[in-house]
């Protein structure tokens, strides 16, 4: 038996158990990674849809940026008032949400305001995920358990580069750049789902 923070003996834990909720605690880095770089695979098909300006291109990209501020700044009130669990599966409804959305807007209005949402679950998810991770993990093994947060956020990263790549692909390999640009965007934000 470990020590708990009295001196006093700290029941045994369940290692397995605690690294499967750290790692589907975990799942909402790998969103937050996928949902913050899949735009750099789509905003040049954005672009030539909706004919956007320097300055939308902009406001297209940084739009789940914002989300995020408010997500962040009220995680943590809406987790002491619900839970912190109940948030956590609340932002993956809106990452659900937002992947639809983002995926299927008749105009950039719609849009944008699918990334303000998913990234309102980006920033609540970025800062309750690894303070969960940390509050259910023993001592002895926190510190591997909150950088397998860290480790998701930038493999969501990675899969969606490649996932980017691959339906660019299936549109160029089809000699069809404007498959790309009246779908393909779609399919790299509905991919999330």
């Amino acid at each position: 038996m470990s020590q708990g923070w009295n001196g006093e003996s700290a029941p045994p834990h369940n290692t397995r158990y605690v690294w499967s909720l750290a790692c589907v605690a975990a799942l909402g880095g790998l969103l937050f990674g996928y949902d913050t770089a899949v735009i750099s695979g789509a905003i040049g098909f954005l672009t030539e849809r909706f004919q956007l300006s320097e300055d939308l291109q902009g406001w297209a990209v940084s739009s789940a940026l914002v989300g995020c501020i408010f997500g962040a700044a009220f995680a943590g009130a809406l987790s002491d008032l619900f839970g912190r669990k109940k948030v956590l599966i609340a932002t993956s409804i809106l990452f659900t949400v937002s992947a639809i959305a983002s995926a299927l807007p008749r105009n950039l209005t719609e849009f944008v305001v699918a990334r303000m949402l998913g990234g309102f679950g980006i920033g609540a998810a970025s800062m309750l995920s690894p303070l969960y991770i940390a509050e259910i993990a023993p001592a002895g093994v926190r510190g591997r358990l909150v950088s397998v947060n860290q480790f998701a956020i930038i493999s969501g990263m990675l899969v969606v580069y490649f996932v980017n790549a691959m339906i660019a692909y299936i549109g160029d390999r089809m000699a069809m750049q404007a498959w790309n640009v009246a779908y393909g965007w779609r399919w790299m934000f509905g991919s999330e789902t």
